[in-house]
């Protein structure tokens, strides 16, 4: 098996990074293929907590390389504090880390137009956006003329590339009302000093990857964001700026599809959202709040309080067959275990009509209905609990009636944030 995916099936923050980490040790490489400093992925061993952003949660795995590919649009100094952190705490970044020389790289202006432009609302509702210049950058990218890659900043012609962009972002800063003042020298020497300290990490990619492959290497590749907030198919346009679902991997890596032979899709046992945008199964109650609360549902990346509420299995349904899953990772169990009872989004009512299709138009899925089943809880703690067959009863039927609505097998089941809380149903290997 070449190449394996984790994506996230949800709105994010699904608890990817932990089941990243599980993996790592079966395989040779990790790659982080979209996304930016917006995403955030928390690993725990034991009583340490590591929050990453940039950096793959394979890092933590001695003798695996991790690649941030084409795809990512880096932050160079997030990713500096990031990797000055690791080391700090022991972590051999030096040895295990490479940064394609093909990422977009997230500038000044990038960060003030997503300030401004986050103020126009859409129907009076954020995105949800970040304000870390992700989606600007992407649009340069795609824009193609003011946008810089992280090689551009070895090239002689750098400064020249600058100060070129910064004579027109300042005058559309200023027509949006912006009075940050972008100085081309400075940035210069700012960004000349990153790119020297990231040098040793930076290479080209992609010819590494299909190398690796044909030698008989391992890749696992990890997803950011969530599989809702696709570009191209999540709840447009209160998305991110990539394809974050399965579609993006091989786009953002260089690996053609070929050599991609698993996709694992990871969910909560229950939904959250941070930002705007419809939310079907959203509670409002004390139960919403509770479920928070239990499940520390607070950014990782923005400390912003998540929208909680009951799983959506129609929602999961769609983005486990837009991603190609073939199995499930169902973290964050532990959390419903204190509940009386509990929920499943099994359809939607829409005009006074039952469906089980994700609507493709944000306006159709902030009129649907949810159609729920509501099932006993179990209200027992399931933390120390390392076999499927040991679940209390209610956990196993809640977990069996999701595989029957989403379609595919339930693989994993996450009973706490550390590595050891883990239940494997069926092998991965």
């Amino acid at each position: 098996m070449a190449g394996t995916s984790v994506i996230g099936l949800q709105w994010g923050d699904e608890a990817k990074g932990k089941i990243v980490d599980l993996l790592t040790s079966q395989f040779d490489i990790v790659v982080r293929y979209q996304g930016g400093s917006n995403a955030g992925h928390t690993v725990v061993l034991g009583d340490q907590v590591y929050k990453l952003h940039h950096i793959p949660s394979g890092i933590l795995n001695h003798g695996v390389m991790n690649i941030v590919g084409p795809g990512v649009v880096l932050n160079p100094p997030t990713i500096l504090q990031e990797i000055d952190s690791l080391l700090e705490r022991g972590i051999p970044v030096a040895e295990n880390l490479r940064i394609s020389d093909r990422v977009h790289v997230v500038l000044p202006w990038h960060i003030a137009e997503d300030r401004a432009i986050n103020e126009s609302l859409v129907g009076g509702e954020s995105i949800g956006t970040t304000l870390r210049g992700i989606g600007p950058c992407y649009r340069d990218k795609y824009g193609r003329s003011n946008a810089v890659r992280l090689g551009d900043m070895y090239r002689p012609d750098f400064r020249e590339k600058i100060s070129s962009i910064v004579a027109f972002k300042a005058r559309l800063l200023s027509q949006l009302g912006v009075s940050d003042m972008l100085d081309a020298a400075t940035i210069c020497d700012e960004f000349g000093g990153y790119a020297e300290r990231l040098r040793p990490y930076v290479q080209e990619t992609t010819h590494y990857l299909h190398d690796a492959l044909e030698a008989g290497k391992k890749i696992l590749f990890e997803g950011a964001q969530g599989s809702l907030l696709d570009i191209d198919h999540g709840t447009f346009p209160f998305v991110t700026s990539s394809n974050s679902s399965g579609v993006g991997v091989c786009g953002g890596s260089g690996v053609p599809p070929r050599w991609i032979k698993r996709v694992l899709g990871v969910a909560k046992a229950y939904t959250t959202r941070v930002g705007g945008g419809p939310f079907p199964t959203e509670l409002h109650d004390q139960t919403g709040q509770r479920i928070r609360d239990l499940g520390n549902e607070y950014g990782t990346t923005t400390g912003r309080p998540r929208r909680c509420g009951w799983f959506d299995a129609v929602a999961v349904r769609y983005t486990a067959r837009l991603s190609g899953v073939d199995g499930l990772a169902m973290m964050m169990l532990d959390v419903l275990s204190q509940l009386p009872e509990v929920r499943i989004c099994v359809a939607y009512e829409l005009n006074g009509q039952r469906i089980d299709r994700f609507p493709s138009h944000v306006d159709d899925l902030r009129l649907v209905q949810p159609i729920y089943e509501t099932m006993p809880g179990w209200e027992t703690d399931v933390s120390k609990v390392r076999r499927l067959e040991d679940l209390p009863d209610g956990a196993r039927q809640y977990l069996d009636r999701v595989t029957q609505l989403v379609g595919r097998p339930v693989d994993v089941v996450s009973v706490g944030p550390d590595r050891e809380q883990t239940i494997f149903a069926n092998s991965l290997s």
